[in-house]
């Protein structure tokens, strides 16, 4: 039996896909041994998946029905198994096995995409959450913006006419064929999540488990690009990205009311003094809803990634749905930050979690087991979790475009579908749930208020960053610096963020950083001063010629030569700090 499927052969997922049908769906009509019988009339090699406290209830079920067992799976919480074709059925149905699936080859092949049965599906993940039963009211995110500060977008047709391009911060916006594009992989990837829609739906069409779909499949996408190919950015730009955010939210004809973050750093200033705090509590009492990844543990200390900590936004953890859309099984995965004293709001589906993919870009190219098919692309992380809260709340917004954040933060919370096998500090409130929240009444009076003491945007911009800086030429950039290595006084910006002045004609604070503002600012590795960015790490020849055409994005033109020479580095942010806990994984 040959099973076509894009992911590596180490990955029992293709199998369960199609064993599933075979297997579960057969058990249901009376046909599993006709399905199986056909191949083998004595035993059958499979997998058989349980929970982590069922394993070894499974185990002894196997062995009564006179199979054997050959290998242990723990990492996916089962085994590898010979049991009789007679016996199948029974062990089906057991309370104790979650799947049987058939032990077989996998061949790979072209674009073989996606099935609905696949535990990565983002219909799963958006079934997980209720919100096609919006869905089928009209509530789609028509009309909601969902701003993202992120690694850019490329304009693949999942997400065609549903795109605005902001500003873009980085020094790839000095490229004609880098500027707003997505080089890293990491933003295509949430926007899918967020809003994506597959091009072959007709207009108005609803998604369906055979078609790709974000959870919000008719919002609009403000994308902020402030990171290069290799993911690293600075806290002072993501500072002026929100502040545009803020400053433009009702632009033209722009409504942005959500804006997310998967991102974050491990800085551990006090939330009251933090800028990046500060910045996302700007957001917030302007009516943004602010969306933050909790972070993924590996940062050496036990708290929520900044700016997730701030009491008033809404901090995300990862769920895994375990391959069905029912809760009971869920589980929080180990990657997904606990936090201490601030513990994340709630769960959303960020586990083996199938977006679009940016074909050619750094992870795509660095990560190859990630990629499903030639469209898709499968990540974990709390980056995902957040993305997909984030479309969530476009929904909520679309059916009531008056509620406050604060009133969007106690619905979801309200409505979360508590998990009993999981720990306050790991699932916070338990798993997202918007149909819950959408059928709850808008709250009233002030139980819904929060009321934390707010933050003063006072502190360091340095012990913002924590460990996330870049560097140039080996040398880091820190302390009370922007990136253009110009000193930077909290107490200069912070007011002028909230009073809505830190942007004017295209420069933020002074600094020109759309345009030719790259170009006329000025910094060298050793000092952040002096020399100018159009050396050749952003304007030379590593950044022109055919590497960044249009055929760019059928993956055979970005190669790994692509990639070398730029002196700007920060290899911290391409891991745990854009909140994604792996690829393909």
């Amino acid at each position: 039996m040959s099973i076509a499927y894009g992911v590596s052969w180490t990955d029992d997922r293709p199998i369960r896909r199609v064993a599933t049908i075979l297997l579960v769906a057969a058990v249901a009509l009376g046909g599993l041994l006709v399905a199986l019988q056909a191949r083998t009339s004595g035993s059958l090699p499979v997998i058989v998946r349980s929970t982590a406290d069922s394993v070894a209830a499974a185990r002894d079920q196997v062995l009564a029905a006179g199979g054997s067992i050959d290998l242990e799976l723990g990492i996916i919480n089962g085994f590898r198994a010979t049991v009789p074709a007679a016996a199948l059925a029974g062990l089906a149905a057991s309370q104790f096995i979650w799947s049987i699936t058939d032990d077989s080859r996998v061949t790979m092949q072209s674009d073989p995409g996606y099935a609905p049965t696949d535990d990565g599906s983002p219909y799963l993940a958006a079934q997980a959450i209720g919100a096609p039963m919006l869905w089928h009211t009209g509530i789609t995110g028509r009309g909601v913006d969902v701003a993202m500060i992120d690694t850019g977008v490329v304009p693949v047709p999942e997400l065609a006419g549903r795109i605005v391009n902001g500003p873009d911060l980085s020094p790839e916006s000095q490229s004609d064929n880098l500027r707003y594009l997505d080089s890293y992989g990491h933003g295509t990837h949430m926007a899918g999540l967020i809003l994506g829609r597959d091009a072959e739906l007709a207009p108005g069409e609803l998604p369906n488990s055979t078609t790709f779909t974000g959870v919000a499949p008719e919002a609009r996408l403000v994308s902020i690009k402030v990171a290069n190919y290799n993911g690293t950015t600075d806290v002072s730009q993501v500072l002026a990205a929100i502040d545009w955010v803020v400053q433009h939210r009702k632009s033209g004809d722009l409504n942005i009311r959500v804006l997310n973050l998967s991102f974050g750093t491990d800085g551990t200033q006090d939330y009251r003094l933090d800028p990046l705090t500060y910045a996302v509590e700007v957001a917030w009492r302007a009516g943004i809803v602010v969306v933050a990844a909790g972070g993924n543990t590996g940062f050496g200390s036990a708290h929520l990634n900044n700016p997730a900590y701030d009491p008033f936004v809404i901090a995300v953890g990862a769920d895994d749905t375990r391959g069905n859309a029912a809760p009971g099984n869920d589980r929080v995965p180990d990657f997904s930050s606990r936090g201490l004293a601030r513990k994340v709001d709630f769960v959303a589906p960020g586990k083996s979690v199938i977006s679009l993919r940016a074909a050619g870009s750094y992870i795509d190219q660095n990560s190859p087991l990630g990629r499903v098919g030639e469209r898709f692309f499968r990540g974990s992380g709390t980056s995902q979790a957040a993305a997909v809260t984030s479309g969530a709340i476009a929904l909520l917004l679309q059916q009531r475009p008056e509620l406050t954040p604060d009133q969007v933060k106690y619905l979801l919370r309200e409505g979360a579908a508590p998990m009993p096998s999981e720990p306050t500090v790991a699932d916070g409130e338990g798993l997202l749930r918007i149909d819950r929240a959408a059928s709850k009444p808008t709250p009233t009076g002030t139980a819904h208020v929060q009321t934390w003491e707010p933050a003063t945007g006072l502190g360091s911009l340095d012990a913002s960053r924590g460990n996330a800086k870049i560097h140039e030429n080996g040398t880091a950039l820190t302390g009370e610096r922007d990136i253009f290595g110009q000193d930077f006084a909290t107490a200069d910006w912070a007011p002028r963020s909230a009073d809505g002045t830190s942007w004017s004609e295209g420069s933020w604070m002074g600094r020109k950083l759309t345009g030719q503002g790259w170009c006329e600012s000025t910094w060298t590795g050793s000092s952040w001063t002096g020399s100018s960015w159009t050396g050749s790490s952003w304007t030379g020849s590593s950044w022109t010629g055919s590497s960044w055409t249009g055929s760019s994005w059928t993956g055979s033109s970005w190669t790994g030569s692509s990639w070398t020479g730029s002196s700007w580095t920060g290899s911290s942010w391409t891991a745990n700090f854009w909140s994604g806990a792996g690829w393909g994984n």
